[in-house]
């Protein structure tokens, strides 16, 4: 056995002692709160974002008259679905939106830009539509949301 070492046996140890209010000294009372620092910072809108712009009235319209339109094969909105590449919007309200669909051979192919046009039409702000159906890149399940993949089970 190493020498340095020692052994010491109790039969047991005392608790410390418990803090207890009347101990403490009186505290000078604090200055009411006024205001909370945070108040109403989280629900403000970034200043100086362009209508058009992300975070904008125009845009965020846009991006909530597209998840308005729903895949009539799967219960989700184009969105979310990935089927938006882009949505862009000009000063003077002109929206372009690029899209794409599920597969060339959709049973929506000729109804839904259309679609599309008429509900972004719609947002208040917006002036005329183009909508862009592109092909390439090809859409992929990789490309939807998490939101998406939750409600078709794929999470």
């Amino acid at each position: 056995m190493d020498e340095n070492i020692k052994i010491e046996e109790v039969d047991a140890v005392s608790a410390p002692p418990r803090a207890r209010v009347s101990d403490v000294e009186e505290a000078p009372a604090r200055a009411e709160r006024t205001r909370d620092y945070l108040d109403g910072f989280l629900a403000e809108k970034p200043q100086g974002v362009a209508a058009g712009q992300p975070g904008g009235a125009v845009y965020d319209g846009i991006i909530e008259a597209l998840k308005d339109i729903f895949d009539p094969e799967i219960p989700v909105n184009i969105y979310d679905l990935g089927l938006i590449y882009g949505v862009e919007v000009s000063e003077e309200g002109h929206a372009a939106v690029t899209m794409t669909l599920t597969t060339p051979h959709c049973p929506v192919a000729e109804s839904m830009p259309t679609e599309v046009e008429l509900r972004v039409g719609s947002v208040p702000g917006v002036g005329t539509v183009d909508v862009n159906l592109v092909w390439d890149p090809p859409w992929d399940p990789m490309k939807m949301s998490d939101e998406a993949r939750l409600e078709l089970g794929m999470l």
